[in-house]
Formats: structure tokens, sequence, C-alpha cells
């Protein structure tokens, strides 16, 4: 029997691999990035933020135009031509020693990766089936969370030597992954460019619905930051649990995606079954909030528990949304513009990676239990919207046919 694990050989497998190679190099840069950028460049943490921040703004603008390019150039080449300009941006890191190189050099890896994005979503829309994609994507997340924590153990190996040479050597494993990516990448068949016709100045935000999904799937991925930030700054502020906590909560999310998340994409199968999964994310969502919230002013144990359940819920909520969220964003993508549409679809990504700290902080630390409570029922009102936004789409999209769903 075929390990459920381990998509099928071919180019699912190979994008597979490629994808598990540089998130082993992203996963150690991501735990020493900080650390190096203050204590052995010596910026200041306020300055690394801003750079930071700047930066991914700059990606998520061009990110849209990058993925243009992988449709009217061909997904191949341009995903291989910047997955080695994210390895070359990292090595840039490299000779950093002021904030305006830092800047410049953020500026590059942010943009490199948002366009890298784009031009392996129109790769893997151009080499795999429509009904194939969600569960491929799942393979792909689970793989992306297993580099990345074997990543963030050789990333401690590193913080433990303590050495500049030490961090030097994660950043040039992080460059070399990008390489070897590229390698990987070179080796799958070549995706033919898509024929354009007629002019398209603003391109996909003249698709309202699909501009619209994306405002609400941004609303939706707002529980990016959680696990990172909100949750610790909640356990450490607002409970008696122990603070080891966060390290197993941790542990328990990058493990449940691992195993569960191929399962869970299984049942999303086409716009109606994706409609569903969203919505019940959303109140599954909603429960995690509710269950969190128990957690302030209860007995250290009993703090325990309602924040296990509650990561618990948070994970599986996780998940559904991921599979639902997959399927909508091809299924509404025209198949001559997929890098386009997923390079625009992704910027919800970075938005929430931005904006999310600052919401999760004022929510959660500022009011308490109602910011939870708001939270949750944020999320299921966003989730709920997804429906008629969906339906809005063959007005606009022609091409796709949208059952209706099922409530």
């Amino acid at each position: 029997m075929r390990n459920s694990l381990v998509p099928p050989a071919g180019p699912q497998r190979v994008l597979a691999l490629a994808q598990l190679t540089n998130s082993v190099g992203d996963g150690a840069y991501y735990v020493t990035s900080a650390l190096y950028f203050t204590h052995v460049v010596g910026l200041a943490p306020a300055r690394v933020g801003l750079g930071l921040t700047v930066a991914w703004a700059v990606g998520s603008l061009v990110g849209v135009p990058l993925g243009r390019l992988a449709d009217r150039r061909g997904a191949r080449g341009t995903a291989v031509l910047l997955a080695l300009a994210t390895g070359l941006a990292v090595a840039s890191f490299l000779v950093v020693r002021d904030f305006v190189p830092f800047l410049l050099a953020a500026c590059g890896y942010a943009s490199a990766q948002s366009g890298l994005a784009a031009a392996r979503q129109a790769l893997l829309a151009g080499l795999v089936s429509a009904g194939e994609r969600t569960g491929l994507l799942a393979h792909l997340q689970s793989t992306l969370n297993a580099g990345l924590a074997v990543g963030a153990g050789l990333g401690g190996l590193a913080l433990h030597v303590g050495t500049r040479a030490a961090y030097l050597g994660v950043f040039a494993l992080d460059a070399v992954s990008f390489v070897a990516c590229a390698g990987l990448l070179v080796r799958l068949p070549a995706v033919a460019p898509a024929v354009r016709e007629g002019r398209r100045d603003l391109g996909v935000l003249r698709d309202r619905p699909y501009t619209l999904l994306t405002l609400l799937n941004t609303v939706l991925l707002l529980r990016m930051p959680l696990l990172s930030l909100g949750l610790p700054l909640w356990i450490a502020e607002r409970t008696q649990a122990p603070t080891w906590l966060v390290s197993a909560l941790f542990v328990l999310n990058t493990g449940a995606v691992m195993v569960f998340q191929v399962r869970m994409a299984r049942g999303v199968t086409g716009i109606a079954s994706a409609t569903r999964a969203v919505r019940r994310s959303g109140w599954v969502m909603l429960a995690a909030c509710v269950v969190f919230a128990l957690s302030a002013g209860a007995s250290p144990w009993v703090a325990v528990g309602a924040l296990v359940v509650g990561a618990v819920l948070q994970v599986v909520a996780e998940m559904g949304q991921s599979a639902g969220s997959w399927q909508v964003s091809f299924d509404l993508a025209p198949a001559d513009r997929v890098g386009e549409y997923q390079g625009f679809f992704g910027t919800g990504v970075t938005v929430a990676r931005t904006l999310g700290p600052l919401v999760l902080t004022s929510l959660l630390l500022g009011w308490g239990t109602d910011g939870w409570l708001l939270l949750g029922g944020a999320t299921l009102v966003a989730s709920y919207a997804m429906g008629p936004a969906i339906r809005r789409a063959p007005a606009s999209r022609p091409d796709v046919r949208l059952p209706v769903p099922v409530n």
C-alpha cells in the first residue's frame, strides 16, 4: 500500500522534494535570522522589524506581476530563476553590515519568495489535473512542516553554538537549499506559456469576486501568528499555565499538520465541498477561541487542559480552511492566468503576517475574553461570506460552473 504521506512518483513527488529542500533551509533561517541581525550585525530590533515589514510589503506588491510573468513566459523557467534569485538574496545577507544593505537584501528576498510561490502554483496547475491539486497541496503543506521542523532543529544547534560562523553557516545552508530547489524544479516538464488575448490593464483586480475572496481569506489567515505570538503572550500574561506549554502546542500543531493534512483534504473535491469545509472550519475556530478564553483565571492544570483542547480545535480548523481555500483559489482562477491569480491570492498570507501581530495583541491582551470571542466571530462571519462571494464568480468568470452550495 502506498504511503498516504508521500505523493505519487513523477511531477508531484518532484514538487514535494523541491518544497522539502528549501523548507529545511528556511526553517533554520527563521529561528536564527532575528538574533543574527540584532546580536551579530548590530542592528536595532526596531529597525529589523521595520525592514522586514517594508520588505514583505514590497514582496506582496511584486507577487502579482511575477505571477503574470510565469503565465506569459513559462512557469518552470520562471520558478527556477526565482528560486536562484531567492538563494542569491539569502547569500547577500552574509555581507550585510548596515541597515540600508539589509533593507535591500530583505526586499530582494521577500520579492523572490513571493514570486516563487506564485510561479510554483502556476507550475503545479500546468502539471497536475484539477482533481489532484488540493490533494497535492496537502502533501506539500505536510512536507513544508516537516522541512521547517528539521531546519528549526539545525537552527537551534547554531543558536547553541552562538558564534558568527554558526550563523553564517545557516545562511549558507538556506542559500544552497534554494539552488538545490532550482535543480529539482528544472527536472520537471515544461509548461507552455498561456496564450493571452486582449488588454487586461488592471489584471486580477478587475475580478471583483476573486478580490473579495482574497480579502475574506486574509481574515481567516489572521490565525497564522496565533501560535508564534498570540498564544505565548496569552499564556504568559493571562493564564497560570506553565510557559513550556508554548513549545508543546507548537509541536502539536506542526505534527498534526504533517500527519493529518492530507487526510483532511481528501473530502475537498470541488467548489461545493470547499465551501462546506471553510464553513465548518469557521465553527471549529469559534469553538477554539471560546475554549482558549476559558483558560484565563483557571487553575494551572485546568488552564493546560483548556489550552490543549483549544489547540486541537485550532489545528483542525486550520487544516479545513487551508484545504477549502486551496480548492477555491485554483478553481476560480482563469486557466491562462493561474500565476497572476495565485500571486494575488498569496498576498493574504503577507498581510496576515504583517497585521496579525498587531490585531492579535490588541484583541487578546487588550480585550481578554471579549477579544477571543470577537476573533472567533470574525472568523465565522468571513467563512460564511465566502459562499456568497463564490456564487458571484460566474458573473465575471463564465467558464466556471459552480454547483449550488448545500447548507
